[in-house]
């Protein structure tokens, strides 16, 4: 498996559980869930960047991957 395939699982783990930490965060001070809530945002594209430069790596260098 290649790095950009590898870290796809990661980044996504990772941006769950960061939005999930936010919105608790924000249950525990009394406030409602905030609004505007940048971490999916920010691991869509991440995982959009990451697939990108796995579908370059796979087609450039098919015998590495």
């Amino acid at each position: 498996m290649c790095m950009f395939c590898a870290a796809i699982p990661t980044v996504a783990a990772s941006g769950v559980a960061l939005d999930s930490k936010q919105r608790k965060d924000a249950e525990k001070k009394g406030k409602a869930a905030p609004r505007i809530r940048p971490f999916p945002l920010l691991t869509a594209g991440a995982i959009f960047l990451l697939m990108l430069g796995s579908a370059y790596f796979h087609t450039r260098f098919p015998h590495l991957g």
